[in-house]
């Protein structure tokens, strides 16, 4: 990574305000992925927190029903990030997200149990998950777009795959803790305080990443459009009215991000669990290790992006999926975990190849006066509808199907949705940004 984001050239930044940069756009979506980390890999003894007079399989789909329920606000939170972003500036956009999602986050562990307030607790529970969603929902489409717009225009993609690199950095985070409470700790403390400790982190981190960015200038990208007057008033139904092309192609570009992030680096720990029977540990162990592979590939990705264009690397993704998920979910079924182990490998390095190309895609697909909005809204689109829903779906194809290879065909009509998109697409990489 030093030897790709050094400072220098580009935009004729200092190596003190790339690093800034850098930081500032990491921190944000390090803490969002770190709370969905940590909701999803202790998805069972939160279950029994909120839920403990359902049945398991119920109490999952329950607390997987309320992480699916917080994305439907999502699209709303795009509208209103993208409108903020593209007329007040990328960085009060992102100053204010980031306050946000981290007091919601901490606010979690504060949450009463079901056995002290009754009904009143899985309530609050969801209250606050909708405001992360709320918040969340311009974290990963203002960080990349302020990495795109300060990025040298031969290093956009590797810049840009800063942002991926950070939710798998959180995801990370979230499943070594997770694995460390339930190594420590008994299932009795687990589920009565053991599970909070994790989110009591957010609020610390928060504020750092809040301090870091607002010591930022906005983009050079948007000061030029500001002080040429050209931003739009309505951003959002400019996108709509001027660029819905874009933004349909954008939609189904994201498909595949949106199901295949949330079945392989978070649903799945639960999957190896609940339906395959591996312990807490070892389920953690194997996740952890395609999150490995995936920091470890993301800014290959991003530099491969530079060098062969966005279009080549996400048709790459896409037909890999297509062909292997559900070969990939025959080899998990059978128990063998140094086998489930190389399938993570497999399964994460195809992953970033979708999802270390798709922020500099995206943000390239829109001009600087709607790119803020145009990011946000597709991103958040397709996450609420498909991603945030994937464990719940995944769950559920399982319980009605009967297949434990659900997931895996769910996974490849994601990819197939995809690659029609992408297909569809022009390459933007050798271009300048659209003013």
């Amino acid at each position: 990574m030093s030897g790709q984001l050094r400072p220098g050239g580009g935009n004729g930044l200092d190596a003190g305000t790339r690093r800034r940069v850098i930081t500032a756009s990491f921190i944000g979506n390090f803490v969002e992925w770190f709370d969905y980390a940590v909701y999803g890999y202790l998805a069972a003894t939160i279950a029994h927190a909120f839920f403990p007079t359902a049945d398991k399989q119920t109490g999952l789909l329950l607390t997987f029903g309320v992480f699916a329920i917080s994305f439907f606000v999502r699209p709303l939170g795009g509208f209103i990030w993208g409108q903020i972003g593209d007329k007040v500036g990328r960085k009060n956009a992102l100053s204010l997200s980031i306050l946000i999602m981290s007091g919601a986050t901490f606010a979690i562990a504060l949450i009463p149990g079901y056995n002290t307030v009754g009904l009143a607790a899985p309530i609050l529970l969801l209250v606050v998950r909708v405001v992360q969603g709320f918040s969340a929902a311009g974290e990963y489409a203002g960080a990349s777009a302020f990495l795109v717009e300060y990025a040298p225009p031969n290093r956009r993609g590797i810049y840009a795959a800063v942002v991926p690199a950070s939710t798998a950095a959180g995801l990370l985070l979230g499943s070594l803790i997770a694995a460390l409470l339930s190594i420590t700790l008994t299932t009795g403390q687990m589920n009565d305080w053991g599970w909070r400790l994790p989110f009591l982190l957010a609020a610390p981190m928060g504020l750092i990443g809040r301090y870091i960015r607002t010591k930022l200038e906005d983009t050079p990208a948007f000061r030029a459009m500001a002080e040429k007057d050209n931003a739009v008033k309505a951003p959002v139904a400019a996108l709509f009215k001027n660029h819905w092309q874009g933004l349909l192609l954008a939609v189904g570009a994201v498909l595949l991000n949106a199901v295949g992030f949330y079945v392989i680096l978070s649903y799945m720990p639960t999957y190896l669990s609940e339906e395959l029977g591996f312990g807490a540990a070892e389920s953690f162990l194997a996740t952890t290790i395609a999150l490995l592979t995936y920091i470890g590939f993301i800014f290959l990705t991003g530099l491969a992006s530079d060098r062969f264009g966005r279009k080549r690397v996400l048709i790459t993704a896409s037909v890999l999926f297509i062909l292997l998920t559900v070969p990939a979910f025959m080899l998990l079924d059978t128990r063998n975990f140094l086998v489930i182990l190389l399938v993570q490998i497999l399964l994460g390095g195809m992953l970033t190849l979708n999802d270390g190309t798709l922020p500099s895609f995206l943000a390239e697909l829109f001009p600087t006066r709607v790119r803020y909005s145009g990011f946000a809204v597709s991103f958040n689109l397709s996450n609420a509808l498909f991603g945030g829903t994937a464990p719940f779906v995944a769950t559920l194809l399982i319980a009605t199907s009967g297949s434990k290879l659900a997931p895996g065909w769910y996974l490849m009509a994601a990819a197939l949705i995809s690659l029609v998109a992408v297909l569809c697409a022009k390459e933007t990489s050798k271009d300048p940004l659209q003013a």
